[in-house]
């Protein structure tokens, strides 16, 4: 048997090493000249690195991750977490994007991806599926699985009018860089006013990353670090946040990431008879949640259970597409609320219940 995974982000390398667990053949499409991360880290739950344990790279994470609890603060910096839940629903591990990607990519073997190289086209036979690659190039094989994020081509082809659409006025903006003098247990997320939240901590290597973002945001007509800097001052009573002010005004502008956030809307489905999405593809979401990278791995693991429980994928890929698309309706829901929430405290109370169920309800459901 022999998949082709488009994309080669963090959850399309975890399903190439997975697929080559149970014996398929992989090849691997990245349209990028090289594999590389967005971003400057991405916190990973217990959903995700059970996964990797169980595809063999989970150690190694480890090595590298930076173990996060987390506290919510208000502008002032009094902190919150919502009662009646554990300190499990509360800890994840912060890994930066690039040793990850690098780990996954090794794991999957360099010459089983194409780097430079993307899925153009699709075309589903009785008896495999014949894939148009961008270099000119016909492959074929048995699963076409599009792990090519937001902008997925295999979703447009597969699911037309169903392209990413703008989180209308949600702007975030990034940036990691050598740690300085601010105090080393940073602030993992400030809710301020004016419907801003930012925060930052420390990662693997001595360095730091730091974030702020705004929902209902004017439109951003300054410098990167102009508009993040605006963002800082509301989180900022009695400098509270001067440590991630300073933090953003000593990194170099070209090291500021800007984004508008997208996300893709509910799609009818996420299957056909030999081409399944995955991942971003299938479901981005707004990252205010912080666990779009867990929810896509944890994909992986429902993926491969369902093909190792029924023989022929018209009925694998059915059973894959029947668990997740009720369990995102939940993840948008629990989302929602946290987006809604008004003040640090509503937001620690919002943001523990969607954990709790990611965690409990949503984990037993990906294993069963």
């Amino acid at each position: 048997m022999r998949v082709i995974i488009a994309g080669g982000g963090i959850v399309g390398l975890t399903a190439g090493i997975a697929f080559k667990a149970i014996g398929w053949d992989v090849l691997v499409c990245e349209q990028a000249p090289e594999i590389r991360a967005a971003g400057a880290a991405i916190g990973l739950w217990r959903n995700a690195l059970d996964v990797f344990s169980e595809v063999g790279v989970g150690d190694a994470i480890h090595e590298f991750g930076m173990p996060i609890e987390t506290w919510f603060y208000d502008a002032a910096g009094a902190r919150f977490r919502a009662p009646g839940f554990e300190l499990a629903d509360h800890e994840f591990l912060l890994v930066p994007r690039p040793e990850l990607n690098r780990l996954l990519a090794a794991a999957v073997g360099l010459e089983n991806i194409r780097v430079d190289t993307r899925v153009a086209a699709f075309e589903e036979r009785a008896d495999h599926v014949a894939v148009s690659l961008s270099d000119g190039t016909l492959e074929h094989a048995d699963l076409l699985l599009g792990a090519d994020g937001a902008y997925s081509a295999v979703r447009a082809q597969l699911v037309p009018g169903y392209a990413a659409r703008e989180h209308i006025g949600h702007h975030v903006w990034r940036g990691m860089l050598a740690a300085g003098d601010e105090p080393a247990e940073g602030s993992v997320l400030t809710v301020g006013h004016r419907r801003t939240r930012g925060g930052y901590t420390r990662t693997y290597g001595d360095q730091v990353v730091w974030m702020v973002n705004q929902f209902d945001s004017a439109t951003p007509v300054g410098t990167k670090k102009e508009e993040a800097l605006l963002r800082a001052a509301n989180l900022n009573d009695n400098g509270w946040s001067d440590p991630l002010v300073k933090l953003i005004e000593r990194t170099p502008e070209a090291q500021i990431l800007h984004n508008p956030i997208m996300f893709v809307p509910a799609l009818p489905r996420w299957t056909s008879a030999r081409v399944a999405l995955i991942g971003d593809a299938a479901h981005a979401l707004s990252p205010h949640i912080s666990a779009g990278g867990t929810l896509g791995v944890e994909d992986v693991r429902v993926l491969i259970q369902a093909l190792r429980k029924h023989d022929a994928l018209a009925a694998a890929l059915p059973a894959y597409e029947s668990n997740r698309m009720p369990h995102y309706a939940r993840v948008h829901e629990l989302a929602y609320a946290v987006e809604l929430a008004q003040d640090a405290r509503e937001y620690a109370r919002e943001y523990a219940r969607f954990s709790h169920w990611m965690l409990n309800d949503d984990y037993q459901a990906s294993r069963a």
